[in-house]
């Protein structure tokens, strides 16, 4: 099986996270899964807004879904946001609606660790891990991808 292709994105700004998102948006298939990696304040929930304008509109309202768990959007495809932090073990994804938001549409995942040590066990083949860290001011994005975002990665510009 070859190496997941690796992209990293200096992101000077909260702007260029949220520019990331967007540039991801468009490529987001039906049963795939964004994994959204990084410490609290990394912009994480940034990202995912992003993403979520570029698939619905502008001006839509994207709260982080810390308390809700998961917010879902009409988009095509639709996009379920989950934040798992508050999850005190794996199973209670599938209580908030991991299945069926896969089944439907596509999901972002705060907190992907959350599922356990195999995230393959609840998700389907084709995923992108977004790991965001600090670079100096700014922050930087490492970016992979399996199944279908192999390819899809080789052309990402932010």
């Amino acid at each position: 099986m070859p190496e997941p292709v690796e992209v990293t994105v200096a992101l000077p700004d909260a702007g260029a996270t949220g520019r990331l998102g967007a540039a991801i948006a468009p490529w987001l298939e039906p049963g795939e899964t964004v994994l959204l990696y990084g410490p609290l304040g990394m912009g994480k929930s940034t990202l995912a807004r992003g993403l979520i304008r570029a698939l619905t509109r502008p001006d839509e309202d994207v709260p982080s879904p810390t308390f809700t768990l998961v917010q879902f959007y009409e988009s095509e495809p639709p996009v379920a946001h989950f934040d798992l932090y508050r999850l005190t073990r794996a199973g209670e994804a599938a209580e908030i609606g991991l299945d069926e938001a896969l089944d439907e549409g596509c999901a972002l995942i705060e907190w992907p660790e959350r599922l356990g040590d195999d995230p393959s066990v609840w998700l389907g083949p084709d995923r992108l891990s977004v790991r965001l860290a600090e670079d100096g001011p700014g922050r930087v994005a490492t970016v992979s991808g399996v199944g279908t975002w192999d390819s899809k990665l080789k052309n990402l510009h932010v």
